[in-house]
């Protein structure tokens, strides 16, 4: 989950990057045709095309369905917000796997991660909603659409680890967004040069590289521990943000997410005590 998580900053970067020169749809279709090649290893390595046997056949169209929608809307919030700002609200993800898991896994929450995950979208409020402010910033809640999905992708991944692979699902879930991406063709697409083809080849690598391992995490341990490992990434994001574009996260966005942070990590010990 760390190791991911580190590609998935990385990837997140370079999107922000050309999201001042391609629409939401052609980036994520091309950066999907790139990671094709990537996947056909994994495939390969995972016993050629035995490894693409689908058994849950509507757990990898759901899981899909939220692959696609989740990069869209987080691709529009990297075009519309700094870098950090919108990955440290999509850190509200083990705070949605809590809340749904007597609902989706079944499994019983106690009140301290109740009060753990209230305390948490408090903090997530803070980040969305100014100091002082009437309106929320509607913007940041793209990323937060984006930790619902994520949450119950997450779940949906755990459903499936018994009966597909993780090659396979990496498959499906690259060609759904290539056709979700072709989908928007009729709106117009950006003429590409060789330079754009190789950025575009290495973010498709990236962020192969990335779902491999994050996809593998949530196979070996349950979604609500491995989860909260994500958390390293926001101190890529503020380095990288701070390099790149000179984006300085203020007091606000540091408070929330220490609410977030903290929220998640105490939701970590309660699972680690409750399974010894």
């Amino acid at each position: 989950m760390v190791v991911g998580g580190l590609l998935l900053t990385i990837n997140d970067a370079i999107q922000k990057w050309m999201t001042a020169d391609f629409p939401t749809g052609q980036l994520l279709s091309m950066r999907a045709v790139f990671m094709l090649a990537p996947i056909a290893f994994f495939v390969w390595r995972a016993g050629g095309l035995r490894a693409l046997k689908v058994v849950n056949y509507r757990g990898q169209a759901f899981r899909a369905c939220l692959v696609c929608l989740s990069a869209f809307l987080f691709v529009s919030a990297l075009a519309l917000m700094p870098l950090a700002d919108a990955i440290v609200i999509t850190f509200a993800g083990p705070l949605f796997v809590t809340a749904l898991a007597p609902l989706l896994l079944h499994e019983l929450v106690g009140w301290r991660r109740w009060a753990a995950v209230l305390i948490g979208f408090a903090g997530v409020t803070i980040m969305i909603k100014p100091f002082g402010a009437t309106t929320l910033h509607w913007a940041a809640l793209l990323p937060l659409g984006v930790a619902l999905c994520g949450a119950i992708r997450d779940i949906a991944t755990r459903h499936m680890h018994g009966t597909e692979t993780t090659a396979g699902i990496m498959f499906y879930s690259t060609v759904a967004v290539i056709f979700a991406g072709l989908g928007t063709l009729p709106a117009g697409w950006a003429a590409m040069s060789l330079e754009h083809y190789a950025l575009f080849a290495v973010n498709g690598l990236v962020l192969a590289a990335a779902y491999f391992f994050l996809i593998e995490a949530l196979r070996l341990a349950e979604a609500s521990v491995v989860a909260p490992f994500k958390y390293v990434t926001l101190v890529w994001a503020v380095l990288i943000g701070m390099g790149l574009w000179g984006d300085v996260p203020d007091m606000r966005m540091f408070a929330g997410a220490f609410l977030v942070i903290a929220s998640g990590l105490y939701i970590l010990h309660r699972e680690l005590r409750h399974n010894v």
